[in-house]
């Protein structure tokens, strides 16, 4: 039953993956570097800081530092210790039939860190801000799924790598959420 599962995720990673064209590659990479949500993640900690102010900022802020790096370090976990599937750019088979855009291939891809990092954050900022912006956790979890799917697009993932990692990362949205929630109650911070 794995190995069907392993199958179709690899048969649905080459229909998404060979949908990307040349003239689009660019797009893609860029959505995928790190540094392109910069502008936006510093909007809203502008918000953040303009609505609660230093104290409630800082609390805020260790709380996503601690979120990401737990996300990362999760990700390295499953792909270097627990699972060690080789990414799809890394698998004979595919490199004949797929596109590969990335700069480069690393060796193990179960689960994207990408698809989590991006995710925690935007479960966590759009539970913080939904009640300023109603509409915010979507344009945001949007914002998440573009991201992910560059992974694929790029050649570096595989759909299940990238499911399972929105999976953990939506999940740990919502626990430092809620820590974050529980220190500002507990500093009596608003």
């Amino acid at each position: 039953m794995l190995e069907e599962l392993l199958k179709y995720d690899a048969e649905l990673f080459l229909f998404l993956n060979g949908l990307g064209s040349e003239s689009w590659d660019g797009l893609w990479l860029f959505i995928t570097e790190k540094y392109s949500s910069i502008p936006l993640y510093l909007f809203l900690l502008f918000v953040i800081y303009r609505r609660w102010g230093v104290k409630t900022t800082l609390v805020i802020l260790v709380s996503v530092a601690l979120m990401i790096t737990t996300s990362d370090q999760l990700a390295n976990l499953f792909k270097y210790v627990l699972f060690q599937r080789p990414r799809p750019c890394r698998v004979e088979a595919l490199r004949e039939t797929m596109r590969f855009v990335a700069d480069g291939c690393g060796r193990y891809g179960y689960f994207s860190a990408h698809a989590a990092s991006s995710m925690a954050a935007a479960v966590f900022l759009g539970l913080l801000l939904k009640e300023k912006w109603k509409y915010l956790p979507f344009l945001l979890l949007f914002w998440a799924v573009v991201v992910a799917y560059s992974r694929i697009y790029l050649g570096v993932h595989y759909p299940l790598d990238i499911i399972t990692g929105m999976f953990f990362g939506g999940a740990l949205g919502w626990f430092f959420f809620r820590v974050q929630k529980w220190a500002r109650n507990h500093w009596n911070l608003p």
